[in-house]
């Protein structure tokens, strides 16, 4: 089968959407399909093609960025000879250009199945509402020409203004995950280098620092933590550092972070590869996703401690309460308020026992081989149509 797969960012760009499109579009070359991300060349030092672990991967030039989306005007003409070489058409939302690639499958008849990550919120200022008004527009028109949408969960999806209008086209699919095996000498060199033995517990939070992550939350809920427990830590995995549309809020929070770092409660490890984040997660006691809205749909991070047997405390937004919900391993906190979060960590640090998961079961519920045979199931069943 020939798939392509249509996104605006892709890796090196990280965020939860590029890591997901990555590890299916991997799974999909494994079962032995061929597989295209069309997706733009965001940095201009990016090559425009290249193979990506038996991806192919095209990039198109980008004129112009707007927020946090760009302008590409060649895409359409590049898309148009795509999707008359392939058999299937993946576009993962929210993404501007999906409705002008779906009407272009359309015409080739070749089946459509929209990956929808997540609502977009944007903070509220008069050209960030109309972009929102732009972008919703584009997605429903995107929605409508769809044969197939996929989202994480049935609780995001009920919840979901958008999704809700889909209803009769939604399959839930959970989300592709995996990592590598840390060998016990890279964990120990981890927990050397960032002094995770002498600053106990850990506290990790795994995400680029953006307004709707609730890094405040957990800043506010560190005192009553630092009460109980004097030595707790904080390691902080992901950019945090110019990050795209960011910088006023990174801004905002830099000095009371800044103190937390001279007192060795709050550590910034930057962006961490595979191998690196997989040394990480067996130095955590728990994990924390305290996001505020809806454009967190599920937190991919909470699975990846999960299989190394962390517990999380997430937010009680629709989809990311759900990886608790399902396997019993953290606790739900309130959205968007510190002591919630703070009572729920030290739940979690006081009576770690009663948080440990079925971690074998975990790691096969999602394992990127079985997520893309379910694509690989869809993608038939509309083809036969």
């Amino acid at each position: 089968m020939k798939i392509l797969t249509v996104l605006t960012y892709y890796r090196p760009h990280t965020s939860g959407l590029t890591i997901y499109a990555e590890r299916l579009a991997r799974a999909f070359v494994r079962r032995g399909h061929q597989v295209t991300v069309m997706t733009t060349q965001y940095d201009p030092s990016l090559p425009r093609e290249e193979m990506m672990e038996g991806v192919r991967v095209i990039r198109v030039p980008v004129a112009a960025r707007v927020s946090k989306g760009v302008i590409a005007p060649t895409f359409g003409f590049v898309a148009t000879k795509l999707v008359a070489q392939h058999d299937v058409v993946q576009l993962h939302l929210p993404q501007f250009d999906a409705p002008g690639v779906a009407a272009r499958a359309r015409l080739f008849g070749k089946p459509v199945v929209l990956t929808y990550h997540c609502d977009l919120f944007l903070q509220r200022t008069w050209f960030n509402r109309l972009v929102n008004f732009v972008v919703d527009f584009q997605n429903n028109m995107a929605g409508r020409l769809a044969n197939h949408i996929v989202t994480y969960t049935r609780d995001y999806a009920d919840h979901s203004p958008y999704l809700s209008r889909y209803a009769s086209k939604l399959t839930p699919i959970l989300p592709p995950v995996e990592l590598p095996l840390p060998t016990p000498q890279a964990v120990s060199a981890f927990a050397e280098k960032h002094r995770t033995r002498q600053h106990k517990p850990v506290i990790g939070m795994v995400t680029r620092f953006a307004s709707e992550k609730g890094v405040e939350i957990l800043l506010e809920a560190l005192p009553a933590v630092l009460k109980k427990y004097p030595d707790a830590q904080v390691l902080y995995a992901g950019q945090h550092e110019n990050v795209m549309g960011e910088q006023a809020y990174f801004d905002r929070l830099s000095a009371q972070i800044r103190e937390y770092e001279i007192s060795g409660h709050w550590t910034f490890l930057g962006n961490l590869d595979p191998l690196q984040l997989a040394s990480l997660y067996p130095n955590l006691d728990v994990i924390t996703v305290p996001s505020l809205n809806s454009t967190e749909a599920f937190g991919l991070v909470q699975i990846e401690a999960m299989m190394n047997g962390v517990p999380s405390v997430p937010s009680a937004l629709p989809g990311v309460r759900r990886p608790v919900q399902m396997h019993g391993m953290g606790v739900v906190s309130k959205i968007g308020d510190p002591v919630s979060l703070a009572e729920s960590i030290l739940a979690v640090l006081d009576d770690p026992q009663k948080y440990r998961g079925d971690v074998e079961s975990i790691r096969k519920s999602y394992n990127p081989d079985s997520i893309a045979q379910e694509y690989e199931n869809l993608f038939q069943r509309l083809m036969k149509r």
